[in-house]
């Protein structure tokens, strides 16, 4: 065991010292807005009381990785299966490259592999959430339509 800061634990991963699952990339990525643990306990207490939101990403799989879908994004369907009983994978025969630039609106994760990790967000977070830090573990940009 090991006691690492968020954005210190995403250097881990970068380097294949570590590996964690996507869901745990966006909330250390989530973590990142914080300097102190005073700070995050502050945001945490000030809106606790104003709500949560179910999610369940979907995965849309292209021929060079993969795209966890969030809430808000424009390619998340309007009828996901939240409990997970259906295990719905979309796909597409588009690269994540071509995806990327032709989109507009993002809350998602891209999987290049296990260690090649994208969060992309230009939503507003609901519930007075903050959205995470984009972080990439990897050289691609496709930043130029955020």
């Amino acid at each position: 065991f090991q006691w690492s800061s968020p954005p210190e634990a995403i250097e881990r991963l970068k380097s294949q010292e570590i590996w964690f699952p996507p869901p745990q990339f966006y909330e250390f990525c989530r973590l990142c807005n914080f300097s102190s643990l005073r700070e995050l306990q502050e945001f945490s207490s000030a809106r606790a009381l104003e709500g949560c939101e179910r999610w369940m990403p979907v995965m849309l799989s292209a021929p060079d990785g993969f795209i966890q879908l969030l809430p808000g994004d424009e390619l998340y369907p309007e009828d996901p299966d939240y409990t997970g009983e259906k295990k719905i994978i979309m796909s597409t025969d588009k690269k994540i490259e071509d995806l990327m630039k032709e989109g507009g609106i993002f809350h998602r994760i891209v999987i290049k592999n296990v260690n090649n990790l994208a969060v992309y967000v230009n939503i507003e977070a609901k519930y007075k959430h903050i959205n995470p830090l984009m972080i990439k573990c990897d050289n691609s940009d496709y930043s130029s339509r955020l």
